[in-house]
């Protein structure tokens, strides 16, 4: 049994994403971040960075905090969505590194000074929507000829697709990249994907283009 701390944001359904994939067992703690519940001293305890997702593993005793390390170590722990193949596993280590390195704080950045603090800061808003769009760019062309980002479906797609799924917030019209939007959509087809991206609650529907 996995404990799953979680809230509805782009780093929590990659989590919540994969483990529906997986098809193991879990429980959903919601851990609101609109309330600072992150800073509640039973959750630091798992996660002393007070940011979501962390897990608990009751069959390991692994208490895990920050996204791309979960899902990876649930990866290799079940033997799915990380490939054996040296190359792909690889590749998708990469791209999983990608996404946690630049398309999530990135994008992340561009919600906060475009979304939700607009007028503020020119110079940032400019920045960071101008620096999300490049990252854009960049899996447009990873995507080419491409079903999915590592060749087959793994935790490199499912890390990248909740940031892609908020293109509104980062004022991106997704039907501008031809690759990104069949895979975006052929991702968010998927019965897992959107079971996960309703954890821990529904918000909205998955945004389509």
């Amino acid at each position: 049994m996995i404990d799953l701390y979680t809230w509805t944001t782009p780093n929590g359904r990659k989590v919540s994403i994969l483990l529906e994939e997986l098809g193991i067992d879990y429980q959903v703690h919601s851990i609101d971040i609109t309330k600072d519940e992150q800073f509640a001293a039973d959750f630091l305890a798992i996660a002393p960075n007070n940011r979501i997702p962390a897990i608990v593993d009751h069959d390991t005793g692994v208490k895990m905090m920050e996204s791309g390390a979960i899902m990876q170590y649930l990866a290799e722990k079940t033997g799915q969505f990380l490939s054996s193949d040296n190359d792909i596993r690889w590749k998708t280590i990469e791209w999983l590194n990608w996404q946690m390195g630049g398309l999530g704080p990135m994008a992340g950045q561009t919600h906060h000074f475009v979304k939700y603090n607009a007028g503020k800061s020119q110079y940032a808003e400019e920045r960071y929507q101008n620096e999300t769009k490049r990252l854009y760019i960049v899996l447009e062309k990873r995507l080419e000829g491409r079903e999915y980002i590592a060749d087959s479906y793994s935790i490199a797609d499912m890390a990248c697709w909740p940031w892609i799924s908020r293109f509104e917030w980062q004022g991106i019209d997704l039907s501008e990249y031809k690759n990104l939007t069949r895979w975006y959509k052929s991702i968010a087809a998927r019965p897992a994907v959107q079971r996960g991206y309703q954890v821990p609650k529904f918000t909205t529907e998955i945004p389509m283009p």
